[in-house]
């Protein structure tokens, strides 16, 4: 069977078993980047953390996502915390030092366990975090500006079985 004709400007890749020899067009491979879960959630991610910077310049979204899941869940310890974020213990830790530098939240020994520290919104923290929770909404409802009331839905519903 013929070969087709390339395109032009087209990037040949790797073939079968990884055989440099056996080029072939991307398209041939059947793979589209753009097609693609992870490059799909990665460029839906970055709209929002562009949006959610414009709407609330002053915290990143990790810091947000800990101010407020501490207010929801109370005192916790810094690894709870961390899981109940989606975040790994050097980087909560470092989210917590940083809001903490700030006045936003505070830190101790649990009483049970010495070596356990427990995370707690400050006053200025509570403050601060009644403050953006319009922007948040605000944010959230551009970043979903897109799509209908059941595509919003749809697409949380989705994204909590994924994650």
């Amino acid at each position: 069977m013929p070969r087709r004709a390339k395109r032009a400007g087209a990037r040949a890749v790797n073939g079968p078993a990884g055989d440099p020899a056996a080029m072939l067009d991307p398209e041939d491979a059947g793979y589209r980047l753009d097609a693609q879960i992870g490059f799909l959630l990665r460029r839906a991610s970055q709209r929002h953390i562009a949006i959610f910077n414009a709407g609330i310049p002053e915290l990143t979204p990790t810091q947000f996502a800990a101010l407020a899941k501490t207010a929801e869940i109370g005192p916790v310890s810094q690894n709870e915390l961390g899981r109940a974020t989606a975040m790994d213990a050097a980087t909560i830790k470092g989210v917590i030092d940083r809001l903490g530098a700030r006045g936003l939240t505070e830190t101790s020994a649990s009483p049970h366990d010495r070596r356990r520290v427990m995370v707690g919104l400050t006053q200025q923290g509570r403050a601060a975090l009644a403050r953006l929770i319009p922007a948040a909404r605000a944010i959230t409802e551009e970043t979903l500006a897109p799509l209908t009331p059941p595509e919003r839905a749809a697409l949380l519903a989705l994204l909590e079985r994924l994650g």
